[in-house]
């Protein structure tokens, strides 16, 4: 995809940071939308379908996590990836946020260059997932639709997070296949985007929630894999 194709929502209760932010991004490019509270954001995600919104924590009413839990479950928007933009950096925030559903944490505050690489690395996973997605895994009553973007259980769709998706996704292509953790936070959220050592352990267990414990597998001390 190309930079004057991506549309980013960004949403943020301070007008400096929309101002700023919306700036430095329209200068590269991209397409900017901006809401200052979480409600707003709901209603313009729907009507514009952004492919990327970056997402304050602390706002008035709504913030960030609601708004990304809201966000997650709207059927339209399941191809959109969520940042969260914010000032806090506290380890219960950031798997808070992961486990609403976001793509990303990035802690301001940040480089205009050091936002745009980000922003780059998170547009390489939208590239790649169109890519890749190109088959239908089933598991008897687990379906994987991955053109789709789309998982199944007992022929009832089940809502995921893209994280989510992208991490079933990778176990479940080779099952039995021992993936390291390394192996996962490099495929998953790639090497130009640094987040807790507790991510992928949230995003195991939300998945175990939804498809229950006994697909994957914990290898202690090395990873996870998939059991057919």
């Amino acid at each position: 995809m190309e930079t004057s194709d991506m549309k980013i929502l960004l949403v943020d209760d301070e007008p400096d940071i929309l101002e700023f932010v919306g700036y430095n991004l329209e200068k590269e490019g991209f397409k900017i939308k901006t809401a200052n509270n979480g409600e707003q954001a709901v209603e313009k995600a729907k009507k514009h379908k952004p492919h990327l919104i970056l997402l304050d924590v602390m706002m008035p009413g709504m913030d960030g996590i609601e708004t990304c839990d809201v966000l997650r479950k709207i059927p339209e928007l399941d191809g959109t990836l969520i940042a969260f933009l914010t000032a806090r950096g506290e380890d219960y925030s950031q798997v808070a946020g992961f486990e609403a559903g976001a793509d990303d944490y990035i802690t301001k505050p940040i480089k205009p260059k050091v936002l745009i690489s980000r922003i780059r690395a998170l547009m390489r996973r939208i590239n790649n997932g169109e890519e890749e997605r190109s088959t239908k895994l089933e598991f008897g009553d687990l379906v994987i639709d991955q053109e789709k973007y789309q998982v199944r259980l007992k022929g009832n769709k089940l809502d995921l997070p893209r994280k989510e998706f992208e991490l079933l996704s990778l176990l479940s292509s080779r099952p039995g296949k021992v993936f390291s953790r390394e192996e996962i936070m490099d495929k998953i959220w790639g090497t130009d985007v640094i987040v807790g050592g507790r991510t992928i352990d949230v995003h195991i267990r939300k998945l175990r929630e939804k498809i229950g414990d006994e697909k994957i597998r914990t290898i202690k001390g090395v990873g996870y894999k998939f059991e057919d």
